[in-house]
């Protein structure tokens, strides 16, 4: 998908897995809890989920990955190289996320957003994104996991408070 005369945004392909994943860490994305790795290798393994890759006179310069769930759309790990930000990079992407979904029949788009990070909500509230006024609830099913994300994010919020 072609957005001006040199921004392109379609699937990633098999080469650009660790740029993508390291676009996403310097862009904060990720954390010790979810393994960005683990989650491109899922997306990968189904047709209801792919990672969107923009690109700008063929370097990589943003990254997201999509599905849905056969009811909802979803986008995840919208991320722009900050070099590249207010260029319109974000706004392909998530056209692009939003275009996939469609395509395979979802009617809605949703994501999570940090509540923290303002300037991300205030840039999905410019596209039309309004919150859903329902909190987001988790369970890690494997007991070991379990433990080892709670101690993650107990060390990442004292760290953040520091």
């Amino acid at each position: 998908m072609r957005f001006d005369d040199t921004l392109t945004v379609d699937e990633m392909n098999d080469a650009e897995r660790e740029a993508v994943v390291a676009l996403w860490t310097r862009c904060g994305l990720t954390r010790p809890w979810n393994d960005p790795v683990a989650d491109v290798a899922l997306a990968e393994a189904t047709e209801n989920a792919a990672v969107l890759v923009a690109r700008r006179d063929g370097r990589i310069v943003g990254a997201a990955m999509t599905g849905h769930d056969g009811h909802r759309g979803a986008l995840y790990y919208l991320g722009v190289d900050p070099d590249q930000r207010r260029g319109g990079v974000g706004r392909a992407l998530v056209e692009a996320a939003e275009g996939w979904c469609r395509a395979r029949g979802a009617p809605k788009l949703n994501l999570l957003v940090r509540a923290e990070n303002q300037a991300v909500l205030a840039f999905y509230a410019a596209l039309g994104y309004l919150p859903t006024d329902s909190l987001s609830l988790y369970r890690t099913l494997d007991p070991d996991r379990a433990e080892q994300e709670r101690a993650q994010k107990a060390a990442w919020a004292a760290a953040i408070r520091r």
